[in-house]
């Protein structure tokens, strides 16, 4: 079965509250026939519609092509946070890569930051960039080991954006009675994810990207040039760009053995006006330290968008609505009964360390993808390091590409039931509070 159609209508973005207020996007063309290009991008995500703007930009003769319709998976669909740091913890990098260049990955990170909110302000995209991003554990030990991570980045990367909140300052700004404090993060951010990579859409077209919505590429073959062959036509490219994430299928083995898809889950709640100030007393942004996350913000319209449950396999459960009203009842008891207007599903990409996988699966064939969740930030940036690793300048790419990375075991035929054995074991965890 093919994760493009599994759990969407084609060529249609889901109905979910972005979609209901993302500004208007053209339709575009399919590709039909064959055409010619310096890079071909497969992937109308951040990740492609970055690393394309970035390519045209720089002057080269772009294509990007889309299975359905640009922002349609992931860059989408998902909470809209910009975090800091990697989406693993930099003491962990640090013993994994060493200290030095775990420096190099948090610089790359606090880079990928200031590329969304510099491209947000260049090309004028309207997306509701705000800033603030609290992490709040459930327990006293959690809560240490969250202050001593601010305080690691303080004193060890200088990074003076971040605070401290205790079970009484955290209840002032998030008011449920599950947490028992953690931080605050305002150098991180939130958006309107959608509008974001429509954004980046309409300044890669301005760029001279041509975009093709609808072009499925289902074989691409590795000579110089290269050949993406798409249901309707080819593009003929002496570079080629992977950015399909939790939708490269079989496209490429190399990529799909070491990125996993797994689904997660988001439901906008009825407006709830002056309710509002009971879930969060500043527009920020939310994350836990729950295994399988819990993620939240309030909307313009002062909606509760609530992201919690994960899935594995192919198929969005019937009742998404149910799923995460579960978890949001946890957080939040008073919304028990509180109407959910919106709920929809998103296919992201996991990797075993939770880093991002970058790497050159052919001569002329680059791929990032396996953003872990943290993805508006990383995907937009990995696009960038890859348009300019085609140009000759790889040391991000490379510093990004040289972290271990590990292939999920038993191959495809067994790494999603083992990960749902393994996904099983931590959800129960988060259960007992262990």
């Amino acid at each position: 079965m093919n994760l493009l159609y599994s759990n969407d209508r084609r060529a249609e973005h889901p109905p979910s509250w972005y979609a209901a207020t993302a500004h208007p996007f053209e339709r575009l063309a399919p590709l039909r026939g064959e055409t010619k290009a310096d890079v071909c991008v497969v992937g109308g995500g951040y990740t492609g519609l970055s690393a394309a703007l970035h390519l045209a930009e720089a002057g080269l003769d772009v294509v990007l092509v889309e299975a359905h319709r640009v922002g349609f998976g992931a860059s989408g669909r998902n909470g809209g946070q910009l975090g800091s740091a990697q989406r693993m913890d930099q003491e962990d990098l640090e013993r994994l890569v060493g200290d030095a260049d775990a420096a190099r990955l948090w610089d790359l990170a606090e880079d990928a930051k200031d590329l969304v909110k510099g491209l947000i302000a260049k090309h004028g995209i309207d997306c509701d960039l705000k800033p603030g991003i609290a992490h709040f554990g459930f327990s006293d030990a959690e809560c240490r080991e969250l202050h001593d991570h601010a305080a690691h980045l303080q004193t060890r990367y200088g990074y003076d954006q971040i605070e401290p909140l205790d079970a009484e300052a955290g209840r002032a700004l998030c008011p449920s009675p599950a947490y028992k404090g953690g931080y605050l993060d305002m150098g991180a951010a939130h958006l309107h994810p959608l509008n974001y990579a429509l954004g980046l859409a309409r300044a890669a077209q301005a760029a001279g990207v041509r975009i093709f919505e609808e072009t499925e590429v289902h074989h691409i073959e590795e000579r110089r040039p290269a050949v993406v062959r798409t249901d309707k036509g080819r593009v003929v490219a002496e570079h080629v760009i992977l950015a399909c994430n939790g939708y490269l299928g079989s496209l490429n083995r190399k990529v799909e053995a070491k990125v996993m898809p797994i689904n997660n889950f988001i439901a906008a709640t009825e407006p709830l006006g002056d309710d509002a100030a009971r879930v969060l007393t500043r527009d920020i942004a939310v994350a836990d330290t729950k295994f399988v996350v819990n993620y939240f913000r309030l909307s313009a319209d002062k909606r509760l968008l609530f992201g919690g449950g994960e899935s594995y396999g192919y198929r969005f459960p019937a009742d998404i609505a149910a799923k995460v009203r579960k978890p949001m009842a946890e957080i939040f008891p008073h919304l028990r009964d509180v109407g959910i207007d919106y709920a929809w599903g998103g296919t992201l990409a996991i990797t075993m360390r939770r880093m991002p996988f970058l790497a050159r699966v052919a001569p002329n064939i680059l791929s990032a993808s396996g953003y872990s969740g943290h993805g508006v930030g990383t995907a937009t940036h990995a696009g960038q390091l890859m348009a300019r690793a085609i140009q000759g300048q790889a040391e991000g790419f490379d510093t990004l590409s040289r972290v271990p990375s590990t292939p999920f075991p038993g191959g495809p035929a067994l790494r999603s039931p083992l990960l749902v054995l393994a996904m099983t074991w931590y959800s129960l965890r988060d259960r007992l509070g262990v």
